[in-house]
């Protein structure tokens, strides 16, 4: 492993001799022999793939990228990443099936994490990281020395075990450098490699786009032209709704943004005309903006979903193949190692950490919809494995609010429609921009009807119409002083841009019933019929009807909704009231495409996971009325007093019911009296006509 302790120059020094040497050893690959076809086809294949890695280094290295004209910079994106395109990925050792028929099972699976992992070079290219160059390329070399020379296949068990123990022991020895780049990358600030591109390049060149070394398609080209086109004005309307609803969240949450200095800006590319004038807003208020790139390798993970800065995926299906390939190696000893690294790099940049802020997001919709296929040659982990994946997540997450409180950080999020929305996109992307900065005040008045009428009531009912099949009963707190104590919070345009919806944390025992909706897209995933069965607030079944076996449908749901825990609590109750942004989606056919962030403020919305306060139920909140918002726990959450392992969960999915598949939201109050809210999706509750407005 690289010895962290040695002088810079020394460091660098090193990194390049090893990296010379390792490209010269990687050049005489493909024309080398060896008694096993199919191996010596994977490895002169992957060592081309290397060397290609090569000389985009050399090409960043002498500044010849910025030099290149639009077509060369097309051409070289593309050769960077057209292996795992859907129309190559058929024959690509990324892809598993392809990787397991050529080589066998064992092998092929391993050889597809390793060309996966060697992949994750393309950053490193671009942010001139040799290190990250040269431990990939070192792995590539002790690999194929394991196969010189020896037939192998799925006999070659020795082989398939000391290639299994190679990866192993590289994931453990690097994953103390790769913490420090992360939580680095995190908290501080002079990390600026896209913080440059942003704010130095030409916007109105856009090759600037290509630098970033992420896949670039007409989306992003066609997003910054947009952006290019729009008024000063707007642009500027654009960044202030969403750097003041990160100001105003720390306002509404009670927290103190002057003692921050850091705030992470997480963003799609094609968005840097909003982001440049967003860093300008967030400067005034004393935050410097730090930025890291979405996951890329087995350090950070793989998920469709991406977290950071991004560019197009070139394909969703590869992303969604090489989700659980930790499977490989995980095991207690390798968690206590993550864990252990994770706390080394939060001490190191503690200071940094205490004044980080939390995220602002600026999300993107409308791409096409990504419907994965289930491989039986993917990694899965196991039973055990995803116990060790939760005790991770949730220590991790613990270690995380020690460093950086959760009472003391906030975040906000905002989304925007791509081209791939639809021919009408432009018309669309003004369209959100109107619904995201819609009058807070009038919805804020409208929404403090609604929360007068949950206030009085001991359960809420909702109930499905038509072929939705909800049922569900939600018990609330009780409110011993209603004069000044609120069960729900009246969420304005602060975290969760755009306005529109009352939500809280509901009591677990007295919950009960089933969840339904017919068809709902999760973190870019599709569900159909999608249902979750809950007993005392907890989950106790679930199914949809996306692949034709129960056992499918099942471990969907169980990896990408409960993310392997066997349960979890209903932790947010809510009612959204943003008709405009429904009738908006109806509008152009997009209803498919919104983002949750816009969708669960169009119905009733149900999270299971964490509740809307986790990490910072001791924090005392209040509502624009005055009155102290009191249902932030419930019977898990307040665990964290006596064993914070079984308090939290580290994830948090809504899911909405549409208002035309919704029947009622009523409230039976401790007189027995039926208040109803919504029925047959429409806004019955005095006050609350001007939402029904927009279906006229």
């Amino acid at each position: 492993m690289e010895d962290l302790y040695i002088s810079e120059a020394d460091r660098k020094d090193l990194e390049r001799e090893r990296y010379v040497l390792g490209m010269e050893r990687i050049k005489q690959i493909p024309d080398e022999a060896g008694s096993d076809e199919r191996m010596q086809t994977y490895f002169h294949r992957t060592a081309e793939f290397v060397l290609l890695m090569g000389q985009a280094w050399d090409i960043v290295e002498s500044g010849r990228l910025r030099q290149m004209d639009m077509e060369q910079l097309q051409d070289f994106n593309r050769r960077l990443y057209e292996d795992i395109l859907p129309e190559h990925y058929g024959n690509s050792y990324a892809n598993p099936d392809y990787a397991v028929d050529c080589l066998g099972e064992s092998i092929g699976k391993m050889m597809s994490f390793l060309y996966t992992e060697l992949r994750g070079m393309i950053p490193a290219v671009f942010e001139q990281n040799r290190f990250n160059m040269v431990i990939r390329m070192e792995l590539f070399l002790e690999i194929y020395q394991e196969f010189a020379g020896e037939p192998q296949g799925d006999e070659g068990k020795d082989t398939q075990e000391a290639v299994r123990q190679i990866l192993y022991w590289y994931v453990s020895d690097y994953y103390e450098p790769q913490s420090l780049e992360r939580v680095e990358q995190l908290v501080c600030p002079d990390k600026d490699f896209a913080y440059r591109i942003m704010m130095d390049s030409d916007l109105n060149d856009l090759r600037y786009l290509y630098y970033y070394g992420e896949y670039v398609t007409d989306n992003e080209l066609r997003t910054a032209r947009h952006l290019n086109e729009m008024t000063e004005e707007k642009i500027k309307l654009m960044a202030d709704t969403y750097t003041e609803g990160y100001r105003i969240g720390f306002e509404m949450g009670n927290k103190d943004i002057s003692i921050k200095k850091t705030v992470n800006i997480r963003y799609s590319l094609g968005f840097e005309r909003m982001m440049r004038q967003a860093v300008v807003n967030f400067d005034r208020i004393g935050l410097q903006p730090t930025i890291y790139r979405a996951g890329s390798s087995i350090f950070q993970g793989r998920s469709v979903n991406k977290n950071g800065f991004f560019g197009a995926n070139p394909n969703k299906q590869f992303d969604y193949d090489h989700r659980e390939d930790q499977a490989l190696i995980l095991d207690k000893l390798l968690v206590e190692r993550k864990l252990d690294c994770l706390k080394n790099a939060y001490e190191q940049y503690k200071q940094e950490a205490a004044v980080f802020g939390g995220p602002a997001v600026v999300e993107i919709f409308g791409e096409k919809p990504f419907v994965p296929l289930a491989k039986k040659t993917v990694y899965k982990l196991s039973e055990k494995q995803q116990k060790l994946s939760v005790e991770y997540a949730s220590k991790a997450g613990a270690m995380q609010n020690e460093y950086i409180p959760g009472e003391e950080r906030s975040f906000t999020i905002i989304a925007f429609p791509v081209p791939d929305i639809g021919a009408r996109y432009e018309e669309i992307f003004d369209d959100i921009v109107r619904i995201n900065t819609l009058d807070y005040k009038l919805y804020q008045k409208i929404q403090q009807n609604i929360i007068d009428a949950l206030d009085k009531g001991l359960t809420v009912k909702v109930k499905g119409s038509g072929a939705n099949r909800t049922d569900m009963t939600i018990r609330l707190h009780e409110l011993h002083n209603p004069e000044k104590e609120t069960n729900f919070e009246n969420c304005v345009a602060d975290v969760n841009i755009p306005v529109g919806e009352v939500f809280t944390s509901p009591l677990l025992a007295g919950t009960n019933g089933v969840l339904h909706v017919t068809r709902v897209f999760l973190n870019e995933l599709e569900y159909k019929d999608i249902w979750l069965e809950f007993r005392d607030g907890m989950i106790t079944g679930y199914g949809c009807s996306n692949f034709s076996s129960e056992e499918e449908n099942r471990k969907y749901i169980k990896d990408n909704v409960l993310f392997h825990h066997d349960t979890l609590p209903l932790g947010e109750f809510a009612i959204g009231t943003n008709t405009t942004a429904y009738v908006a989606a109806r509008k152009y056919g997009i209803e498919d495409k919104m983002p949750i962030l816009i969708a669960e403020k169009t119905g009733p919305h149900f999270a299971v996971g964490d509740t809307c306060y986790s990490h910072a139920e001791n924090v005392r909140v209040f509502n624009p009325d005055g009155k102290e918002i009191i249902a932030k726990d419930n019977e898990v959450s307040v665990l964290r007093d006596t064993d914070v392992s079984k308090a939290y969960f580290q994830c948090h999915t809504d899911i909405t019911i549409p208002y035309d598949e919704l029947g009622e939201v009523s409230v039976l109050t401790k007189s027995g009296e039926t208040i109803f809210i919504i029925r047959d999706g429409q806004f019955v509750l005095p006050g609350c006509e001007e939402l029904n407005r927009a279906f006229a």
